[in-house]
């Protein structure tokens, strides 16, 4: 199997969210950030507006943005709390 390479593409991105019936700008008020901040994920890397928008759309950054993680380790899964000993 070919391995995808390429990038979301911002309206594919804009369009998978407003499906689940979130905006970039709810989004960004929501994470604590001003109502345009979330845009500047598509100019430039923003490790922390990439993981607020994979969380939206339950995937993860480097599934949105492969080109951006090629060289970097797979993150893995954030452990559920009933998994937590401590």
């Amino acid at each position: 199997m070919r391995e995808k390479s390429q990038d979301w593409h911002r309206a594919d991105i804009k369009s998978a969210l407003e499906k689940r019936g979130i905006t970039l700008r709810d989004l960004s008020r929501a994470a604590g950030l001003s109502p345009d901040s979330l845009r500047n994920v598509f100019t430039r890397n923003w490790p922390r507006a990439e993981q607020i928008i994979a969380n939206a759309l339950e995937t993860t950054p480097d599934v949105i943005w492969p080109t951006r993680y090629i060289n970097m380790p797979p993150v893995p899964a954030a452990e559920s709390p009933e998994n937590n000993e401590n």
